[in-house]
């Protein structure tokens, strides 16, 4: 698979760079295959008891991770309707995890997407998702968020 950066906005809780409170992830997707994947790696400030992250961050994360998969797929920008979590294994402090999101069947009003949080001990967490595309106008309003970036220009083009 060949891999192209997302764009962000500025503000985001996960991608956005200048959300002083934020993850500042980097999510890249191969454009053919509508595959999200972002690497995520955990530190003391995303635990919920000790050394262990907290399940919320991870959610967040992959959350993040289907609505590209799903927004990439229908090329418009989608909100979740519905998230599902299976968590196999808890994640460390200092684990560097990856996360991949797949689409699994897309439609007019609805995309479903599958994700999958690994370690390089396995599978820690899969998921599966409902997202649903917005309407042209709040799409377009999406769209004038993001941030003009030369790492992310060739993903950005294909929403305006």
């Amino acid at each position: 698979m060949s891999f192209i950066e997302l764009p962000h906005t500025h503000g985001c809780l996960v991608c956005g760079q200048g959300n002083p409170h934020g993850l500042h992830l980097h999510l890249f997707v191969d454009p053919d295959a509508s595959v999200v994947r972002v690497e995520f790696a955990t530190q003391p400030e995303h635990i919920g008891f000790q050394n262990i992250i907290h399940g919320g961050v991870l959610a967040t994360v992959i959350d993040e991770a289907m609505v590209w998969a799903a927004t990439w797929a229908g090329k418009r920008f989608c909100v979740c309707g519905e998230l599902s979590v299976r968590f196999r294994h808890s994640a460390a402090v200092g684990d560097h995890l990856t996360v991949i999101a797949r689409v699994e069947s897309k439609r007019a009003r609805l995309i479903q997407t599958t994700c999958e949080v690994r370690s390089a001990n396995g599978l820690l967490a899969e998921a599966t998702g409902k997202y649903v595309p917005l309407p042209i106008e709040r799409h377009s309003a999406f769209v004038a968020t993001l941030i003009d970036e030369p790492s992310t220009k060739q993903a950005a083009k294909v929403f305006h």
